[in-house]
């Protein structure tokens, strides 16, 4: 970034003592008016200071996000819920490009009984606005739902035809075509009315909303007493519809009691990505499922994403059940508790909770290792949309205007924690495909902030570049061959100051471009426009894929320096071994989570006690601005 950014920040930083203390909602705007980010705090004078500090204290995407804004504008509201509410609402209305992004990629279908007609239908649709209509679901997959509905259609045969055909049979006395071959009960067959239809309408509605028990006696009764009265037909059909509730009762296995209302929510992540799977639980069975695939930057909380997550579930209108499951425990539970509550009115509370034991532990773990394997499938869905190679470089070489096709393309990323610990990656791909023997990790010792390490990076690969003009050969450790295409993860900003380091380096001949990560922009050298490629294009898919890689192994470097750091100051700790340290790291699963561990919760650990856990503390807690800064001995394979 430079600093040009600071300068239009300044413009419109608020005087000191302007911003209150008081709890509420902030919104970043740019010049145009659009609405950047959203946030929420406890104190907002607290918070938005924190986006005045110095630039290479911020993290990458706040950056950019501040070197759009030109605007800051907050509410003070009442309390923390309002906050939560009000965030939630206007993120809703103007759907800013930096705030998280749900990638909920296909609409899942439901289950409808469209009670606002007169002669109501069970149908499947992906429309949730159908008025009166009572949804159940949503389910994941389409076959499931056709085979359970045309059980339940046997089950209580009820209108299938559409309204048209009921009209036209209405009132020309003629049943419909499927009332003729016996696949409709409407009143259009003429053989029950339409409040006797309207009455079969309703058992459905309750056997769907996990009146199972009741329906399914009712029907066994019914047939037992056609076959003593000797209405042997009425009793075959009777036999049917309880056997196709039976069957639908066993697709539908009840994993809990059948008074238990609860939605269960787990969340798989990884350095990019993270997918939220949410079973719906009615009557002690599953009625529905789905899942979210979300954006994930270094270090982002889990809990802020639940607390995300469990918002957007309930937008519409789709009640919160009183008890609410999820894998880790949202950043604001008590005031998201609040606010799910006021979408129940009289019907009680709203309790959210991390279930430790039982079957809702065991219901818990299938929608984590659902969600781990949504993640998977999106990865892999990534790397599909880039099969059609020789189209996207095509496409890419046309929309950069560039002689010939990229065959081999260059990404560099820069990645730090709050400004410290700076690296950056290089990842290679050749013809659409990643050359991972070519990927290259660098050290950055000293730097003001993004833009320079960008340059510090674009300038030691430019020097590796003419050293092999000049020569014509290979310095040790350098790449094999120059790139046709370098890209860098960031905006303009970005972009110029790789364009300067190639420029003093006398490189003209290497096409440069960037792309801004949420707008998803190709910024090129001297074009103040970005090149806006179509969201479909397999160009984007392969720009984005490359950015990704990059963005990838550059945080995997950064967190493995992190690691080695902490793993140095545990090992200055009297009586602490190396298999020790390693058990540590393992059982915090990160850097940060173990600096931020209490006494109590690492003498919880075996072989652990009160008198080494408060010298473990002592060596790391509170000191990793420090650890990050630190200069790491040792080689690093494929580092330069």
């Amino acid at each position: 970034m430079d600093w040009r950014s600071r300068d239009r920040r300044d413009a419109f930083k608020p005087a000191a003592g302007e911003i209150p203390t008081s709890p509420g909602v902030y919104r970043f705007s740019d010049p145009q008016g659009r609405v950047l980010y959203i946030g929420k705090a406890k104190n907002l004078r607290a918070r938005l200071s924190n986006y005045f500090q110095p630039l290479r204290s911020l993290q990458p995407r706040t950056q950019r996000m501040l070197s759009l804004a030109t605007q800051v504008d907050w509410t003070v509201v009442a309390s923390d819920t309002e906050s939560l509410v009000l965030e939630h609402t206007w993120i809703t209305q103007f759907k800013p490009p930096f705030n998280v992004q749900f990638k909920d990629d296909k609409t899942y279908p439901y289950l409808a009984v469209t009670l606002g007609e007169e002669a109501p239908r069970l149908i499947i649709t992906r429309n949730e606005k159908i008025k009166r209509a009572k949804y159940f679901g949503p389910f994941p997959k389409v076959w499931a739902i056709r085979e359970t509905a045309a059980l339940l259609q046997q089950a209580f045969p009820i209108r299938t035809c559409n309204d048209a055909d009921y009209k036209r049979a209405m009132q020309s006395g003629k049943p419909c075509l499927p009332s003729q071959i016996g696949q409709c009960g409407g009143p259009c067959s003429q053989s029950i009315s339409i409040e006797d239809h309207r009455a079969r309408v309703n058992e459905l509605v309750a056997f769907l909303g996990g009146n199972y028990q009741a329906q399914f006696r009712k029907l066994q009764r019914e047939m037992r007493e056609a076959a003593a009265e000797q209405r042997y037909e009425d009793a075959a059909k009777l036999r049917d519809q309880v056997s196709a509730v039976e069957h639908v009762m066993e697709k539908n296995a009840i994993v809990l009691g059948h008074d238990v209302d609860l939605d269960v929510f787990g969340l798989r992540s990884d350095e990019l990505s993270a997918a939220v799977h949410q079973f719906i639980i009615r009557g002690g069975r599953v009625r529905g499922e789905r899942s979210w695939i979300v954006d994930v930057e270094l270090d982002d909380s889990p809990g802020r994403l639940l607390e995300q997550v469990l918002q957007t579930a309930y937008e519409g209108e789709r009640e919160p059940p009183p008890e609410i499951l999820v894998s880790i425990q949202p950043d604001e539970t008590s005031g998201l508790e609040q606010a799910l509550s006021s979408q129940r009115p009289r019907r009680g509370q709203v309790r959210i909770r991390v279930p430790e034991r039982g079957d809702k532990a065991q219901l818990m773990e299938r929608a984590r290792l659902n969600a781990g394997e949504n993640l998977v499938r999106y990865k892999m869905k990534r790397a599909a949309d880039i099969t059609s190679r020789t189209d996207a470089l095509a496409e890419l070489q046309s929309a950069l205007g560039m002689s010939e096709a990229p065959l081999r393309i260059e990404c560099i990323d820069v990645s730090h924690l709050q400004g410290t610990g700076v690296v950056a990656s290089l990842v290679v791909f050749e013809d659409g495909t990643p050359a991972k023997s070519e990927y290259r990790k660098y050290r950055i010792e000293e730097t003001r902030d993004d833009t320079d390490s960008i340059y510090q990076v674009v300038s030691r690969r430019a020097a590796q570049l003419n050293q092999l003009a000049i020569s014509g050969e290979l310095p040790t450790g350098a790449y094999r061959a120059r790139p046709h295409l370098l890209i860098v993860d960031g905006g303009e900003p970005q972009v110029k100051a790789a364009h300067r380091a190639l420029s003093e380096a006398g490189i003209d001949d290497l096409a440069l471009c960037g792309i801004a990560k949420r707008l998803e922009e190709i910024w090129l050298p001297e074009d103040p426009y970005p090149v806006i490629l179509p969201r479909a294009s397999e160009a984007l898919f392969l720009v984005q894929r490359i950015r990704d890689e990059a963005h990838r192994f550059a945080i995997t470097f950064q967190r493995k320096r992190r690691s080695t750091a902490i793993a140095s100051q545990l090992a200055e700790v009297p009586g602490l071994g190396p298999k020790r340290v390693q058990q540590l790291l393992r059982h915090f699963g990160s850097a940060t989570r173990l600096r931020s561990a209490s006494v109590d919760e690492l003498t919880a650990l075996p072989g652990i006690g009160s008198r080494m856990a408060e010298h473990i503390v002592k060596h790391v807690a509170g000191s990793e601005a420090n650890t990050a800064n630190a200069k790491l001995e040792g080689a690093e394979s494929n580092v330069d």
